[in-house]
């Protein structure tokens, strides 16, 4: 209602966005604003970035985040993200999860586009505060999944993984539809020093047109001392989604350790 008939009204939009996120959230609404004047209504959304209501903290963030899902892009934002700088360095330490999150997928969203815009931006923020390192990691999720070297060296994890691999298998070979399979690996340090390991592993899904596409999910991080061996098991649920539908034929699996190709294993998916 109020992106619809107020968008003439600005300051008293405003006003009725603000106060109508805090029982809901005015996240789309605040969007055709920043579509018709950027410039003001992120000058606007940067006050809110230090308002003392965490649900107007966080429409401070959300509310401008270039690639919202279920809402249109910002344009402007994608191509040049430095004027929401200001609204996301003064919540980079929030006290609330829940602002947090936001400033940490709105970051995301950015690494999709201005990967070097984020690395630069947390190379400025200080370290020592858990609720930073939180976002910093969050935000980097993408990166880190891509095996980008400069958002590993956040985690201290962009050396090559020295170990010995002993096993890495998916079971059963053959599944149906509506069955996990389990994923397990096994393998031992091999460096001279406490070594910090961000493992991964990723599914190539068969798509409709008989070829694959990976889908790379977070496994674990380890910081493994000299000569201990670090052993892994996870099971994955073989079944359609909204977001995802299965179909039949070979499916490979990756282990990936500090964004490297370590292992290969697959299962057939049977229907």
């Amino acid at each position: 209602y109020v992106a619809l008939y107020g968008l003439d009204d600005f300051d008293l939009s405003m006003d009725a966005l603000q106060y109508f996120t805090r029982f809901g959230s005015s996240e789309f609404a605040i969007r055709h604003f920043l579509q018709k004047n950027l410039t003001a209504t992120l000058a606007v959304m940067e006050t809110w970035s230090r308002h003392e209501n965490e649900h107007v903290r966080r429409l401070a963030s959300e509310g401008c985040r270039p690639r919202l899902p279920w809402s249109f892009q910002l344009k402007p934002l994608i191509d040049d993200p430095s004027p929401v700088t200001a609204i996301l360095d003064t919540m980079k330490a929030d006290q609330a999860l829940y602002v947090r999150k936001s400033v940490a997928n709105h970051l995301n969203d950015i690494t999709k586009d201005n990967p070097a815009f984020v690395l630069a931006l947390i190379d400025e923020w200080p370290k020592d505060n858990p609720h930073t390192r939180w976002i910093m990691r969050q935000a980097l999720r993408t990166l880190i999944k891509k095996g980008d070297s400069a958002a590993l060296a956040h985690l201290g994890a962009h050396e090559e993984a020295q170990i010995t691999l002993a096993a890495f298998e998916v079971l059963p070979a053959k599944v149906a539809l509506g069955n996990p399979v389990r994923i397990s690996a096994s393998f031992t340090s091999t460096a001279k020093s406490r070594q910090k390991l961000v493992i991964d592993y990723a599914v190539h899904y068969v798509k409709k047109s008989g070829d694959a596409s990976a889908k790379v999910f977070k496994w674990k991080e380890v910081e493994l001392p000299p000569g201990e061996t670090c052993t892994l098991s996870i099971s994955r649920a073989i079944r359609d989604f909204t977001t995802r539908k299965h179909y039949p034929g070979v499916h490979r699996v990756d282990l990936v350790i500090n964004g490297r190709l370590i292992a290969e294993s697959a299962f057939e998916l049977l229907f």
